[in-house]
């Protein structure tokens, strides 16, 4: 596994990923939204990969295009650094926080898929129509099928137990095995 470095510029953000699948949870997280930087970092604790993220986005147009930027480049990320390593490529995490609970299952195959299923709100600002739009920005740049169920009254709860359990399944996933997990013999 290597760290991995991804950087995009458009006239709409500026965005600076750096990730480490082996690290030990170290982050420091700069987006220009308070909530979503909460979320990065709790993905990055729990995951215990190390993300270092920079960004200066279009926030007085709105938040989405900083938010589908940042799941855009961190997928990026993600998928370059187990390029050329067999990893597990499956994960399951269940995550509980209070009233709340996520339970995530993913695989990193190569295919992007997103499933998930998680009540209507807002938290932090952010409508969670954007955090799902985050999920899909990140599974398609990585090559990830996700699988995300969370259910719970409190907002912030319900979302920050996804990001949880999201880090512990990605964690899982991209333990590095000895042989390539497919009948086929290759995730291409």
């Amino acid at each position: 596994m290597k760290k991995s470095k991804v950087e995009r510029d458009t006239d709409e953000t500026s965005v600076s990923i750096e990730f480490n699948a082996e690290g030990s949870g170290k982050s420091e997280i700069t987006t220009g939204i308070g909530f979503m930087d909460h979320m990065l970092d709790s993905f990055a604790t729990h995951g215990r990969f190390d993300l270092m993220v920079y960004v200066d986005g279009d926030l007085e147009v709105d938040k989405h295009h900083t938010i589908e930027d940042i799941g855009l480049v961190l997928g990026k990320a993600i998928k370059k650094s187990v390029e050329d390593v067999d990893i597990t490529r499956f994960g399951f995490a269940s995550v509980p926080m209070d009233e709340a609970i996520s339970k995530t299952s993913l695989d990193v195959s190569g295919r992007s898929y997103l499933v998930m299923e998680i009540p209507e709100g807002s938290v932090g600002g952010i409508d969670v129509v954007l955090i799902e739009h985050f999920f899909r920005s990140l599974c398609s740049n990585a090559g990830i099928t996700l699988h995300i169920q969370a259910v719970g009254d409190d907002m912030h709860h319900v979302v920050e137990a996804v990001f949880k359990s999201f880090g512990q399944a990605l964690k899982q996933a991209l333990d590095e095995s000895n042989e390539v997990l497919s009948t086929k013999g290759t995730l291409d």
